[in-house]
């Protein structure tokens, strides 16, 4: 078994192709999971969709086979050039894949380094495979040692010390063009879910009032309400009148069509800041000469200082994922090697039976020496397999040795796919 990961993330891609990438519909998801996950060398696989990277993680039996299988079926799902696909696709195997989605869940690969949405984002990704059968123990074994590497990183780092969001830089990037004059201005928020709740927020703490819009206006009271006295609630409908009245909007929905057209401005004269938070995004692209558009990419660049003064407290965190990695692939290791053994030993004591029933058949020994000839031949086997199965053992805890038990395996035609390494956990106690 091989991990693997398929990335296109804000550093190898623009920010139009992950909106052509990303999987705003669960139904879109659950579809593409269940044919990926159909492919026979495909045995787990889940989607991380977000407004900054779309990541298939699989757990696999032939990494060639799923990496062009992940991108036929991209291509094919989202109409684009398979050969694009394959041009900007990062492909990340085994201790690799280990290490990237190590770090992506610590939020060492975010746009905004530190950032705490991600972690979250990636259990919700999980839990929406494994509810729907297509992920199961491989793929969660990566993932909880992947939430204890984070938890370390945030413990002993200043990294997520003061959580950051996109939303948040968005914001930030607000007071900084406006300076002073951010206060007591009015900030339409357009979306509910949780990138528009953290502008929201960020906005009352600069000095701003909030109009919150969603769809569900019952939904939106209710998060108005929570957030304080100056946040007021809107819907959807109302949208061109806060548009042609207001300068400050941020906007994170999961629609899959923009939200905010040219028809709906009907005002040109009004300084406009907008922020679109979204993927896909929810502005289209508007010409206007007092219109300032700030988008997903554009953002990156701003949190380039945010990346400089965290780069020392990134390095340690660098150094505690690394740490987990080897960990991860030394315990690993350590638990795939038991069902190896088990399974050889079981090999030797058929073979012991088979030929000691064939020599009885055959009359070359009494039928009453059965149990004593059986005793004799598994007391010869277990010597002559004492130092090869500690050899195995030592050998599987070495990184320079990975491969060792895949290639034993190989020899003796054992698998182990559906055996749970627990079953054997007390087992190298008896050999």
């Amino acid at each position: 078994m091989y991990y693997q990961i398929i990335s296109f993330s804000h550093k190898n891609c623009q920010q139009a192709f992950r909106e052509k990438l990303a999987f705003a519909c669960d139904d879109d998801k659950r579809a593409f999971l269940e044919e990926l996950t159909g492919f026979e060398f495909i045995y787990e696989a889940f989607v991380i969709s977000t407004c900054n990277r779309v990541e298939i993680v699989m757990a696999t039996r032939d990494n060639f086979a799923s990496y062009h299988s992940v991108l036929g079926l991209l291509s094919q799902n989202k109409d684009i050039n398979f050969y694009e696909l394959k041009e900007l696709a990062k492909r990340y195997d085994d201790k690799d894949a280990v290490l990237h989605f190590f770090s992506v869940v610590s939020s060492l690969d975010s746009l905004v380094i530190g950032e705490s949405q991600i972690t979250g984002q990636v259990k919700d990704a999980f839990k929406f495979s494994y509810e729907n059968g297509t992920c199961s123990k491989r793929l969660n074994r990566l993932i909880s040692y992947a939430i204890k590497c984070a938890a370390e990183v945030r413990r002993e780092t200043n990294i997520s010390q003061h959580p950051i969001s996109i939303a948040s830089v968005a914001v930030a990037q607000a007071h900084k063009i406006l300076q002073d004059n951010i206060q007591g201005m009015k900030g339409i928020v357009v979306g509910a879910g949780e990138m528009g709740v953290l502008a929201a927020k960020h906005l009352l703490r600069v000095g701003c009032d909030v109009v919150l819009i969603g769809i569900d206006r019952a939904k939106v009271e209710i998060i108005a309400n929570e957030l304080g006295e100056n946040v007021k609630a809107d819907t959807m409908e109302n949208l061109a009148k806060y548009l042609n009245r207001y300068r400050l909007l941020f906007s994170a929905t999961s629609s899959k069509e923009p939200v905010i057209t040219k028809e709906l401005i009907e005002n040109e004269t009004i300084h406009r800041i907008w922020f679109d938070m979204a993927i896909p995004r929810d502005i289209e692209d508007i010409e206007l000469e007092k219109l300032q558009i700030f988008r997903i990419d554009d953002l990156r660049a701003i949190s380039n200082d945010n990346h400089a003064l965290r780069e020392e407290q990134a390095i340690k965190a660098s150094e505690i994922v690394q740490k987990y990695r080897d960990e991860f692939y030394a315990w690993l290791q350590a638990l795939s090697v038991e069902p190896v053994i088990k399974q050889m030993r079981l090999q030797v004591d058929e073979a012991i039976n088979k030929e000691l029933q064939r020599a009885i058949k055959k009359g070359f020994v009494p039928k009453e020496y059965e149990a004593n000839l059986k005793k004799m031949a598994t007391q010869m086997f277990n010597s002559f397999l004492h130092t090869p199965t500690k050899n195995l053992r030592v050998s599987s805890k070495e990184r320079s040795n990975s491969s060792c038990v895949e290639e034993f395996k190989k020899i003796f035609e054992i698998d182990t796919d559906l055996i749970d390494a627990k079953e054997y956990k007390q087992h190298k106690k008896d050999i």
